[in-house]
């Protein structure tokens, strides 16, 4: 398959993450990251118990894999927690945006074209239409200092999927021990810092779907992407997750579709055709 279809996967996985993390914002957020994360690196143990070499990566790699995955993580769920969490998907979703604009920062020998840049500001104009656009009524002034955590997470993402080009080549199937190590982290800091808290079976459930899917396997097939493409086409395809995203909160909490939503659909696709077609 293609680095855009293995983005798309991704994408269509991550579109789950707000609900998801929402309808678990009750749970302490080491308790949450880490047993996601954990559930998430399940799929790959096989793979290295028939060949060790599956997880073997240079320490300098592993760091890397932590910073981001559980860094992302951990400052989303923070975000989702203590922000309203419509507005805090908006920031957090500047990641695409500093995808494309870090791009000829982090990595040696790439450049921005003008296309680049209309895309990214298309994009984040689109994103902007359809996480605004969901908030109806909201009260959000006793939560704003919840931005900050989810303007750190999309740095983190950002940050991390540029860098992996930068780190030795490393087997996809790594992508389970950082989430295993990550998640043993968090629940390290769980037990250290925060209180312990019985965990229904609505938990577990929403916990597996977290686990295997955003958490899971979308960081396998988002790795997949990364080591085949364009980094700055696949930041442009990414402003598709915050309208699916909005979407599919807008599903669950019932909320009517709006003008601005369908405004935010051709905006983010526009601006998904003109990144790809840049080069």
């Amino acid at each position: 398959m293609s680095s855009t279809v293995y983005a798309l996967l991704a994408i269509a996985l991550w579109t789950t993450l707000a609900s998801l993390g929402t309808a678990l914002s009750h749970l302490p957020p080491f308790l949450l990251t880490g047993l996601a994360l954990i559930i998430g690196s399940v799929p790959s143990w096989p793979l290295v118990l028939r060949d060790r070499r599956a997880w073997r990566v240079p320490p300098r790699t592993l760091a890397l894999g932590i910073y981001g995955l559980f860094g992302y993580h951990f400052l989303l769920f923070i975000a989702l927690r203590y922000a309203p969490p419509v507005e805090a998907n908006l920031v957090n979703y500047l990641w695409p945006l500093l995808m494309v604009v870090l791009a000829p920062v982090l990595l040696p020998g790439v450049s921005l074209r003008p296309l680049h840049l209309v895309a990214g500001l298309l994009g984040f104009a689109g994103a902007a239409a359809a996480i605004l656009g969901a908030r109806v009524g909201a009260t959000a002034v006793a939560g704003y200092w919840g931005f900050l955590p989810a303007l750190a997470s999309a740095f983190v993402w950002a940050s991390y999927s540029l860098w992996t080009k930068r780190v030795a080549a490393f087997p996809t199937s790594a992508i389970g021990l950082f989430g295993l190590v990550s998640g043993l982290l968090s629940l390290a800091c769980h037990a250290v810092l925060e209180p312990s808290v019985t965990l229904s079976g609505r938990d577990w459930l929403l916990l597996v779907l977290c686990g295997l899917g955003p958490l899971g396997a979308a960081f396998f097939v988002w790795d997949m992407a990364l080591k085949r493409g364009d980094a700055r086409q696949i930041g442009i395809l990414s402003y598709i997750t915050p309208l699916g995203s909005t979407a599919l909160l807008l599903l669950v909490t019932g909320r009517p579709l709006t003008w601005t939503i369908v405004l935010a659909a051709w905006l983010i696709i526009s601006a998904a055709i003109m990144g790809t077609r840049a080069r």
